[in-house]
């Protein structure tokens, strides 16, 4: 790990060198990857990940005319990584986020997220939108802070007993999926559209848990650089700081009472695959702009990506990038537009 503040340079496959940092904000210190110039982009990451996902979408935006800036989030790689999982509260990752970009001097910068991370990147949306302009949500739809707790909604539902993500909380799974070599290959393949239809991983079943053990041979999309760097990162680091994003959210709900009915109002645009247990779970079927329209007014675009499952920016990367590009091109005459 560098030094904080220490800057290294690595080849890129363009034009724009990728450099990694140890950054300084509010007193932690957090893994940062940037490469290009122009306005900045910044992108957040999920569990079980850490910022080497977005190396396709850093590049495509670099070459786009745009400052990709990533980083391991709170918890993962060689960010800060606090036991207490109290210290997961959104509150506090969103402070890392607005941390981050003034070290940077980024006055303001659009989001690409995913999973956990676009669920940080939605409340940065909703608690700084003088910072945050627009973003780009993959696998998980927006929900503004209601009356109730995702936890306690899910419980209400009849899910206490099935939904995946209160085993995640139990203090044994940090052991149980502790070896990396095989928890990030399975997490990979049963989460994806790969798997035969009813096999897939699935949120509410443990029989189709995401860590049974998987096929020897990685998905073609899987690059094998990216899996061999996630592995190595876990083995080193254990999963407890992933895991705590699940234990922070009752914290969050708590330290986000003033937000409660906020709507995200910036552009945004949704991007899920339907082979997504996820995200089949939060919206059976296809949700139209109408729908997602009722919690982020300036939502301009919705895809659904056939056979993908919840790794969309890797699975299809091409098609992810193109959308991508396409709602940071058009920017700036949406938000011209909703100024007339």
């Amino acid at each position: 790990m560098n030094h904080p503040n220490e800057v290294m340079a690595s080849k890129a496959d363009g034009n724009h060198p990728v450099l990694h940092s140890q950054i300084e904000a509010n007193g932690a210190s957090f893994h940062v990857v940037e490469q290009g110039q122009g306005p900045a982009v910044l992108f957040l990451h999920g569990f079980p990940d850490t910022v080497e996902t977005w190396r396709s979408q850093m590049q495509a935006v670099s070459d786009n005319g745009y400052r990709a800036v990533a980083l391991d989030m709170r918890g993962f790689g060689d960010s800060y990584s606090p036991d207490d999982p109290s210290m997961y509260s959104g509150a506090y990752i969103v402070g890392d986020l607005i941390g981050i970009l003034d070290a940077l001097k980024i006055p303001t910068a659009a989001i690409v997220s995913h999973d956990w991370g676009a669920d940080h990147g939605q409340r940065a949306m909703v608690m700084r939108p003088d910072r945050f302009t627009a973003i780009v949500s993959l696998s998980i739809p927006f929900l503004p802070r209601g009356e109730m707790s995702t936890w306690d909604t899910l419980r209400a539902r009849g899910l206490g007993e099935l939904y995946y993500a209160f085993d995640m909380m139990k203090p044994e799974m940090d052991d149980r999926i502790r070896d990396a070599g095989k928890s990030i290959p399975s997490a990979l393949y049963w989460m994806s559209g790969d798997p035969a239809e009813g096999t897939g991983w699935d949120p509410i079943d443990a029989k189709r848990d995401m860590f049974r053990p998987a096929p020897d041979v990685l998905p073609s999309w899987a690059d094998p650089a990216y899996v061999k760097h996630n592995i190595e990162t876990f083995q080193r680091t254990g999963f407890r700081g992933g895991l705590n994003q699940y234990r922070g959210v009752q914290f969050t709900f708590e330290h986000l009472v003033a937000y409660k009915d906020v709507l995200i109002r910036q552009p945004s645009i949704y991007i899920w695959g339907d082979a997504d247990g996820l995200c089949r779970l939060f919206h059976p079927v296809p949700p139209t702009l109408e729908e997602l329209r009722q919690t982020a007014p300036g939502v301009i675009g919705v895809v659904c990506l056939e056979g993908v499952g919840h790794w969309p920016h890797h699975e299809a990367s091409e098609r992810v990038n193109a959308e991508i590009i396409k709602f940071l091109n058009s920017l700036d005459a949406t938000l011209q537009a909703n100024a007339e």
